[in-house]
């Protein structure tokens, strides 16, 4: 038998990013060392002739725009009119769930690891195409304050598009682990309807 150590264990209290979490259907633009830009889904690449609510035409047509995310698989919810909740919205978007690579305000830009840990790069333009989830805290890793930005969404409405009244929730980014951690305003059971001993 082949050993297998057992992995380091992540301390939990260090830094969260929490964002909205967007009811939309998961979205991957693959962009090849030479250029080639391709549409994904969560469970594969797509095509305009087989297509998940339009993205992958959407990248056909934004090709030359997305190129500047650079190579590289860069996920994120497409979403509005026709998808999931729909936002009241009339139009299709594109949100970018990767928020560490990216540097919208401050003067710092944000230095994000590469899969060269002595390497960190930072971006600091996305293409006019794309957005980004909409972040609503960044910190040291705090229970409270993920309860009081899920409460803040049920009250006040959707910051990815104000004025919605139904948001779906929020996902933490706990940096230590790279792990994503979600919680719903509605049906965010700790079971799913099983009983706990």
């Amino acid at each position: 038998m082949d050993f297998t150590p057992f992995p380091k264990i992540a301390r939990l209290m260090r830094n969260i990013v929490v964002t909205e979490k967007i009811d939309g259907t998961n979205g991957c633009i693959g962009i090849d060392a030479d250029g080639t830009v391709l549409a994904g889904s969560r469970s594969g690449w797509i095509t305009p002739e087989k297509d998940n609510f339009g993205f992958a035409a959407w990248v056909r047509d934004h090709a030359d725009e997305l190129r500047q995310l650079g190579p590289g698989r860069h996920f994120g919810e497409w979403w509005g009119a026709g998808i999931g909740r729909r936002y009241g919205l009339k139009d299709k978007r594109f949100s970018m769930f990767n928020t560490y690579r990216w540097c919208l305000h401050g003067d710092e830009p944000k230095q994000y690891p590469t899969e060269d840990p002595a390497v960190f790069k930072s971006q600091t333009r996305l293409p006019a195409c794309v957005g980004l989830v909409p972040i609503l805290s960044e910190g040291p890793f705090d229970m409270d304050l993920v309860t009081l930005h899920l409460g803040e969404l049920a009250h006040w409405g959707s910051r990815a598009a104000p004025g919605f009244m139904d948001p779906e929730g929020i996902v933490v980014f706990h940096s230590a682990s790279g792990s994503l951690f979600k919680r719903t305003i509605k049906n965010d059971d700790i079971a799913k309807g099983k009983a706990t001993p």
